[in-house]
């Protein structure tokens, strides 16, 4: 059973699990459980992806119940009227907040994208981040004899793939727990020392005017209890 975190005549909001599939791609043809299917058969009626998550981050998850609210909530997201909120653990110590300005790539899918321009120019893409908390580990990495992380608060302004993930690799201070932009030696110290084999990105708020009644929203999702666990050594209450 998945955590609902609000659910009204219009939509539904969920805690997504790390490691679970917004819905069936062929990404990943080996997953037979993704969040839509189970979403609509917990409810008991059809559910409309509005937005996505990758499959190894956490979090607040929206579905809309009908095709008109799926299009109303598809448009605030992609006019950027939708604030999110995500709290990660990365590499270093970071600058206290940031702006990063770095257009990215279009990561195509080789089977559902193969009709599409591969030449197509970087998109712009922004996020603001804002660190929480450091910490000093004392365990050595790689060549240096202490290992340093920050927690930080991600605000994306755009909505590009990966886009998070890309842009901390960017600034060299990649997602703990990342298999693909992130560090392998960053990684299994933390499967080592916390359990955590997952990546430490949790989409932890959502804010939004209601497409229907016109309220304000703001929904939230708890961390997990291995992100709990990693949160410990820094010492914030989040």
């Amino acid at each position: 059973m998945l955590e609902i975190l609000y659910q009204d005549e219009y939509l539904v909001a969920i805690n997504k699990p790390s490691g679970l599939l917004v819905h069936k791609s062929p990404i990943d043809k080996r997953e037979t459980q993704f969040a839509l299917q189970l979403v609509r058969d917990q409810i008991g009626q059809y559910v409309y992806p509005v937005h996505r998550l990758d499959k190894p981050t956490s979090g607040v998850l929206i579905f809309a119940l009908s095709s008109e609210v799926a299009r109303l909530l598809s448009e605030a997201f992609k006019v950027h009227t939708i604030q999110k909120e995500y709290i990660a653990v990365v590499r270093g110590y970071t600058k206290e907040e940031e702006l990063i300005d770095y257009d990215l790539k279009v990561i195509l899918d080789k089977k559902a994208d193969r009709d599409r321009n591969k030449n197509k120019e970087p998109q712009e893409a922004q996020t603001y981040y804002r660190q929480l908390a450091t910490v000093e580990l004392p365990y050595p990495v790689s060549r240096y004899p202490v290992a340093r992380y920050s927690l930080l608060r991600l605000l994306p302004n755009t909505g590009r793939k990966h886009q998070l993930r890309r842009h901390m690799k960017h600034i060299l201070h990649p997602i703990v727990g990342d298999t693909k932009y992130g560090r392998n030696e960053h990684n299994n110290l933390f499967r080592e020392k916390f359990d955590s084999y997952q990546l430490l990105l949790h989409a932890r708020s959502i804010k939004f005017v209601h497409p229907i009644n016109k309220k304000e929203m703001l929904i939230k999702a708890e961390f997990d209890e291995v992100f709990k666990r990693v949160l410990e050594v820094f010492r914030v209450n989040l």
